[in-house]
């Protein structure tokens, strides 16, 4: 298995984390119960993948007693597409985050002077 991989997926889980730069404090996993990624066929004896550290090392590991392997994009697709997923999540989370953080009696203007704008789009740093 990869050694200080950027991300892991966890099949089982359907679990996406990030393990660099912002969002990357324990837990900034996001579970992605009802993506149909996790349906496609060629991820099906598929467990985990470390993904991010070098291309070299990258690491997919089989349910059964396939060997494992470096990420191959051009079998598993580019990586981007979990890249992706992890990241509309991480809007979806930072945008409740935004919505939730109130103080009573401040006005919707106040919020904003407070919070600045509500989120609408992140997008992970290389």
């Amino acid at each position: 298995m990869a050694t200080n991989s950027k991300w892991i997926v966890v099949f089982d889980d359907k679990k996406i984390t990030k393990k660099y730069d912002e969002g990357s404090e324990e837990g900034a996993g996001h579970i992605l119960k009802d993506d149909p990624i996790w349906n496609e066929a060629k991820f099906a004896n598929i467990w985990a993948i470390q993904y991010g550290n070098s291309v070299a090392t990258d690491s997919v590991e089989y349910r059964d007693e396939t060997p494992h392997s470096v990420y191959d994009p051009a079998v598993l697709g580019d990586f981007q597409e979990f890249i992706n997923r992890w990241d509309a999540a991480q809007l979806v989370s930072i945008q409740n985050t935004w919505d939730d953080d109130n103080v009573e009696g401040e006005s919707s203007s106040d919020k904003l002077s407070r919070l600045g704008a509500r989120p609408t789009s992140y997008t992970s740093n290389p």
